[in-house]
């Protein structure tokens, strides 16, 4: 069940440095969010505070609250590996497991919950997950064949097959396309366009034709310079932000002017 996210009043440290200062911002279910903005303004930071990836770095840690469906994730009695659990994540590189084959990546994320299902069922899983990439009919053939055998855009829609065999409610992207040709990059985005109806789902992309084609809003971060932190400038519907933006460094921005 897609979920909405709720960010209020989000400071995100790496020890004492503060990286992503005072974002509050909704997360609409099903529909597709962008988080663009130059390097360094804190958009994959601040992606990554949205499952709890951050505080796996030494010294990171939040203030603030990210509530999903109203349950703040970093309430103390809440555990991180469950939060990662509810919404899954793609990276920038695809990074399918080398050693294992193609079903065994779709069942990975499974098996690490431990998860026991039967051999019919992991069968299902498989075919459905990669049903659900648009992967299926270009792998069915060779599921026993190792993961890295596939071209990049393959590996990255075997690594969203992983991610959404876990059942999701949302689904963040860090730049999914930046490693893939534009043929590979064109299936990732319409399986994005696919997904949204069962998924909530969060793409940071440094591409803003990409963001004004996959997403319904789209979230302009910023940063005033070398040491300072990453701040949300504004938030708008995509159509809106990229015809009328309010702030003139977002104009700037999308109109090339800079970033």
């Amino acid at each position: 069940m897609a979920k909405r996210i709720d960010v209020n009043n989000l400071n995100v440290y790496y020890g004492n440095f503060l990286a992503v200062e005072d974002v509050s911002l909704a997360i609409e279910p099903k529909s597709v969010t962008a988080f663009i903005g130059p390097s360094g303004c804190g958009k994959s930071t601040f992606l990554r505070t949205l499952n709890r990836m951050h505080e796996v770095i030494p010294g990171a840690r939040v203030e603030g609250e990210v509530l999903m469906d109203g349950v703040n994730l970093y309430d103390s009695n809440v555990d991180p590996v469950s939060v990662r659990r509810h919404i899954g994540m793609v990276f920038q590189r695809p990074n399918p497991f080398p050693t294992m084959s193609i079903a065994e990546n779709v069942l990975a994320g499974m098996k690490l919950n431990n998860k026991r299902i039967s051999r019919s069922d992991q069968d299902d899983l498989v075919e459905s997950s990669l049903r659900g990439a648009n992967l299926w009919e270009e792998v069915k053939d060779r599921l026993d064949k190792p993961g890295s055998s596939l071209s990049g855009g393959q590996q990255q829609r075997l690594c969203i097959a992983r991610a959404i065999a876990i059942k999701p409610d949302v689904l963040l992207m860090d730049e999914p396309c930046s490693a893939l040709d534009p043929i590979s990059t064109l299936a990732i985005e319409d399986l994005i366009q696919e997904l949204k109806s069962n998924y909530t789902i969060v793409i940071v992309t440094h591409n803003m034709q990409q963001a004004a084609r996959v997403s319904d809003r789209t979230a302009f971060f910023n940063i005033a310079g070398t040491g300072k932190p990453g701040k949300l400038i504004e938030m708008n519907e995509t159509t809106t932000m990229f015809s009328s933006p309010s702030e003139k460094a977002t104009e700037d921005y999308i109109s090339g002017r800079f970033g």
